[in-house]
């Protein structure tokens, strides 16, 4: 069955992304009193008395503004308004109805779609005086509400959203109960997935500093005006989800705000969009580090990195802003892949792709790249095989004498998982495995088996001495 749509519009600070997280039932928005908060359309799966949909939070309309990016966010609020199905009107109750609200409200019923009027912040009996004011807007029955608290007729909002679904028939589905709202947890549910990858289509989070072209590269891998453009630094706010198809396959694109220096985040707002960032990379299965090519690698990307490498995850570096660069000469490619490798030690085995968002230039090239990193995190290697590339490496270099001449000794090497894979050294001791020299088996086991765009995890366990060693 198609999931039906269910958009949340309004002007600034009304409650919709607080409507909106109650309905998820997590805090997939940003809920702050500043105004603009949420700029860019966010989606999320919701079910009501059985019946399973889709809601998209969208940010704040200001009608009178001519500022670029009061209009994108209009711009956002009427491609949202265009998917929908069903349309939530949020207003204020306690402000009244405005010039906003009524310009809002024209726009609408342009719309020739089902549009419920809701009148959030109702909290009190004394509140609910002023919603019959709303009749003027010219929208039938306005429905009142308190998403802050989960009460006050967020059920009968719910129920009436669904009445405008077409398969509805009036009747609750026993097999699955209505949720309360109070029961919903009040923290973010644990994003981070098992050692052994996932389930469901391929996703891949686009993360780096602000305004190196998140945005912009996600625009053109969508095709569409997907989320909005600024040259202004910190643009994006929320982690976006977006699906898409590509040569067959569905992809989820996940873009991001700006990671800054931690020093550099204000408490607020943009502290939350940086959690949020960094979760995205945990719960991603490839994720897209961009770089601005015309600027030198920092300190920032280099941390950036390093969480991507924590994390366990496979990555793809995009040098974007490539039709900045004078000089586009393979030599120049060459120096930069070198430098750059150099530069993010952490992830020093993925793919460097040269992007121009703006002239779209290889920004499909993403997509690939992205693809084949996640086969190689993915990918298995027979323990016999793992075992002839380890017995090799030993022979070649033995390992180090420890402390008091004592020396490392490997009997057995086996691939114990994926995402990212990882190999277990059953040794003689484990405190004997120095950190160079599990290195070095790294570049071994890179140099048989490929494994580029994915970290690779190499441990050690004691074993008893009598089994057989690969040293003589």
């Amino acid at each position: 069955m198609v999931k039906r749509v269910v958009a949340i519009v309004g002007r600034p600070n009304v409650g919709k992304s607080t409507f909106f997280n109650r309905c998820v039932g997590s805090r997939y928005s940003i809920v702050d009193d500043t105004p603009g908060v949420t700029r860019d359309r966010i989606y999320r799966e919701a079910d009501w008395s059985g019946y399973e949909f889709i809601m998209i939070d969208t940010g704040g309309i200001i009608t009178e503004s001519q500022e670029p990016m009061a209009v994108q966010v209009v711009d956002q609020v009427q491609l949202a308004v265009d998917e929908a199905d069903v349309i939530v009107f949020m207003v204020d109750g306690k402000e009244g109805p405005t010039g906003q609200d009524e310009d809002v409200a024209n726009m609408l019923r342009r719309s020739k779609k089902p549009v419920i009027l809701a009148v959030n912040k109702v909290d009190s009996k004394k509140d609910e005086l002023s919603v019959p004011e709303f009749y003027s807007l010219g929208l039938g029955d306005p429905q009142s509400l308190s998403a802050m608290r989960g009460s006050g007729g967020v059920g009968d909002l719910l129920d009436l959203i669904i009445s405008y679904f077409p398969e509805y028939d009036g009747i609750a589905k026993k097999k699955k109960k209505k949720k309360k709202f109070e029961d919903f947890a009040a923290e973010d549910e644990d994003d981070e997935a098992d050692s052994n990858g996932r389930e469901g289509p391929l996703s891949i989070a686009i993360v780096g500093k602000p305004n190196v072209g998140k945005s912009s590269i996600l625009n053109v891998l969508c095709g569409v005006d997907r989320t909005i453009v600024a040259p202004e630094a910190g643009t994006t706010r929320d982690a976006i989800d977006t699906r898409i198809n590509y040569q067959g396959e569905e992809l989820i694109l996940i873009d991001t705000a700006g990671i800054r220096r931690k020093s550099k985040v204000r408490y607020g707002v943009e502290a939350f969009s940086v959690a949020r960032s960094l979760r995205a990379i945990s719960r991603a299965d490839v994720v897209v580090h961009v770089i601005d090519v015309a600027e030198e690698i920092s300190e920032q990307d280099q941390r950036i990195a390093g969480k991507i490498e924590e994390a366990g995850r496979a990555v793809v570096l995009v040098m974007n802003k490539w039709d900045l660069k004078e000089d586009k000469s393979s030599g120049s490619m060459n120096k930069i892949i070198e430098e750059v490798k150099s530069e993010l030690r952490h992830v020093g085995y993925a793919e460097v792709l040269f992007t121009s968002a703006i002239n779209k230039v290889r920004v499909r090239k993403i997509l690939d790249a992205a693809k084949s990193a996640h086969e190689q995190t993915m990918r298995r290697v027979s323990t016999s095989l793992v075992n002839q590339i380890v017995n090799e490496s030993v022979a070649l270099v033995p390992p180090p004498s420890g402390k008091r001449g004592k020396r490392l000794k490997i009997y057995y090497a086996t691939q114990v998982s994926v995402a990212p894979p990882t190999f277990v050294l059953f040794v003689n001791d484990e405190h004997l495995l120095p950190k160079n020299y599990k290195s070095y088996l790294e570049r071994k086991l890179r140099a048989s088996f490929g494994f580029e765009g994915t970290p690779i995890r190499i441990t050690a366990r004691s074993k008893s001495k009598t089994a057989k060693s690969f040293q003589s």
